[in-house]
This record gives structure tokens, sequence and C-alpha cells, in this order.
């Protein structure tokens, strides 16, 4: 069954993005995104974080092809998911739904990333988070002349 427990609260966060963790504790990230019971899901932006959601996924009544199935439709909204690990057949569904999924070689915290995602985004980002994102980019003249019409 998939519930969502969603966290109440005044945002004040611009151009955020989702991310979710595959955790067993909800302070690492130490879950296998195929055996992940729950997900816990921050809004992320240049402000920094905070936790937006957690996501339990209980697919003990489900057939291994409709687990992944139902983790990629309970993550919708999401745009990266990191896991400890994810096979490769699950690794292009959660692609193909337009999530980016990274692994850790080990149990991480959870803390430490989105620390990592804020400072990354405040320095020079890649192209595919500032996309995530929508971030401004440095004016282009080639707009001006839209603009002057």
């Amino acid at each position: 069954m998939n519930t969502k427990i969603s966290i109440e609260g005044k945002s004040t966060m611009n151009n955020a993005m989702k991310v979710a963790f595959a955790s067993k504790d909800m302070e690492e990230i130490n879950a296998h995104f195929g055996g992940a019971k729950e997900f816990v899901v921050y809004n992320v932006s240049k402000e920094g974080f905070e936790l937006c959601e957690v996501i339990k996924t209980d697919t003990t009544n489900l057939e291994d092809d409709d687990k992944t199935d139902f983790r990629v439709r309970a993550l919708k909204g999401v745009s990266i998911m990191y896991s400890e690990s994810i096979g490769g057949t699950a690794a292009a569904k959660v692609i193909r739904a337009g999530i980016h999924p990274m692994k850790v070689s080990e149990p991480t915290l959870i803390e430490d990333v989105l620390k990592s995602l804020v400072a990354m985004i405040n320095g020079n980002p890649p192209p595919w988070v500032k996309q995530i994102i929508q971030m401004k980019t440095e004016h282009d003249v080639r707009q001006d002349r839209w603009a002057a019409e």
C-alpha cells in the first residue's frame, strides 16, 4: 500500500526541487530501490532544504514488475532519487518517469547529501540540475529584440 505522509507548513522556498531518499531509518540513504519500504522526500533550493513528505511503499502483495511500477508512481513529482543500489530495469523506469536515479556506495547521511546539493545549487550546478530548478540564467542579449516589440 502506498501512503504519503505530507508535512504541513508554510514553505517559502522558491524553485525548489523534490529529492527522495530510499531509507530504512529516515536518517541515512541505506536501502535498495527495490526493497525500500519508505522514501523520505525533501524540498531543496538555493535557500536550503526542508522535509516535504514521507512515502511509505509496502509492496508485499505485488509481483516484481508491479513493485517497481508502484514505487515509480509513488515518486511522481520527485526530480532526484537516491538509493544504495538500483537494478538496470528499475533505473530505466525511473528515468522514463523523469526522475534522476543516484546511487551511494555506502550508507550516507541524508543531511550531508542535502547540504552538498544546496552548495552545488549555489555554486555552478550541472545543466540538468539547472533545468530541474528552472534557475534564471545570465541575461541573454538575444532576448532583447523580442522584448522591444
